[in-house]
């Protein structure tokens, strides 16, 4: 009954959209959260074909980008249940409500790799690469390898604004031993291998080698038309560098980095910021992270500390968790995932844990929703119909 209901009232808001001209009717529904969109889909046939039409999803993707509302968030676990992703919208957390959405299974066991524009990277138990969107639940294959096909590095997937182009990075770090003469021991240099693919071209290219070693992917921002990450010379070492890869000119340059590196502080991981580089950094001392913002792209002195964060330690980890993180450096293991709107912090603990910090009140509220798994990997991802075209 309830369903009839509000069939009823869709087509009667259809039937009053017909009236309205077309370029009217985008406007409004291109203006919609994407959950809201899907749910439009289902009123009439002339808006399932209009929410399908290139021109409106790339309306749509560029209205999610200029309205600068809060992100939403793809939530990936393969425990203990493989495959499981959900998607989490803040599109209207300022009014005390997020949108959570279990998504269907791929077609076979994936891997969460990056996202951009709509589009996941993604990866299966061979190391095949993929490109999908979880909504629409289209997917390629992109070629194999040319280098160690068997191996997925650092991968990262971007956008060429210029010529409209998808673009997959892949570093892999090859440790290389080095004699310096027979009465020396070897010593290692740090070296990764680069392959650089523009989706919808047959093969990878060779970019050669860099003197860099990347932190894992979670540290990874694309601003500016430039992929960041932060990069150290052996896993020994806390992240001394700053390097971002120019998608236009596809060339490696380090980026200066804020002074509150040190012996006692050390970037941790890299976000964006209200379209700024930012960096969450970690001071030993009081074990609190602190929030770095780039204020004008590539100015040393424009780096600013926006805020502080205090230990915490949710109450979903367990007991035998919770004593090895009181114990520990717990900050280690928290990541600041995005600045919202209203000024609140979304920080990541452990891959176990999401939790909401308000700065004004210095409160922490952990953050959960229906099926929510224990164990999870989470990546920022607009929502959209968006495919590639090429």
């Amino acid at each position: 009954m309830k369903e009839g209901k509000l069939m009823k009232k869709g087509k009667a808001a259809a039937n009053m959209m017909d009236r309205l001209p077309r370029e009217v009717v985008v406007h409004i529904l291109s203006r919609l959260p994407l959950p809201s969109l899907l749910n439009s889909k289902l009123v009439c046939r002339g808006w399932r074909t209009l929410i399908r039409d290139p021109f409106f999803i790339s309306k749509h993707l560029s209205n999610l980008a200029e309205a600068g509302n809060d992100p939403s968030f793809i939530l990936e676990s393969n425990w203990p249940i493989p495959d499981q992703r959900h998607f989490i919208d803040f599109f209207d957390h300022s009014e005390g409500k997020v949108i959570s959405k279990k998504l269907p299974s791929s077609p076979m066991p994936m891997y969460l790799v990056d996202s951009c524009n709509g589009l996941l990277c993604m990866h299966d138990t061979w190391r095949s690469v993929y490109i999908c969107n979880p909504f629409t639940r289209l997917y390629i294959e992109l070629p194999k390898l040319i280098k160690y096909p068997t191996l997925v590095g650092n991968l990262g997937l971007g956008f060429h604004q210029k010529t409209k182009e998808y673009e997959v990075i892949q570093i892999v770090f090859r440790r290389k031993l080095r004699r310096v003469d027979s009465s020396t021991t070897s010593t290692t240099s740090s070296e990764s291998e680069v392959q650089i693919l523009t989706i919808g071209s047959p093969s990878w290219r060779d970019l050669g080698t860099i003197p860099y070693r990347f932190i894992h992917s979670k540290t990874k921002a694309l601003v500016n038309g430039r992929l960041h990450w932060l990069s150290k010379p052996n896993r020994y070492t806390t992240a001394s560098l700053l390097v971002s890869f120019d998608l236009e000119t596809e060339q490696f340059q380090e980026v200066p980095k804020p002074d509150c590196c040190g012996s006692e502080r050390c970037l941790r991981h890299l976000m964006v910021v209200r379209g700024c580089l930012s960096a969450g950094a970690f001071h030993e001392n009081d074990e609190r992270v602190e929030i770095w913002v780039m204020k004008e792209y590539g100015a040393k002195e424009s780096w600013i500390k926006e805020l502080s964060i205090g230990r915490y330690m949710p109450p979903t980890l367990t007991q035998q968790e919770s004593r090895h993180f009181i114990y520990s450096k717990r900050n280690l293991f928290v990541r600041v995932l995005c600045v919202l709107k209203n000024g609140e912090i979304l920080l990541e603990y452990k891959s176990r844990a999401l939790v909401i910090y308000d700065p004004q009140h210095e409160t922490f509220k952990e953050f959960t929703f229906p099926e929510m798994p224990r164990w999870f990997k989470i990546i920022i991802h607009v929502g959209s119909l968006n495919w590639l075209h090429h």
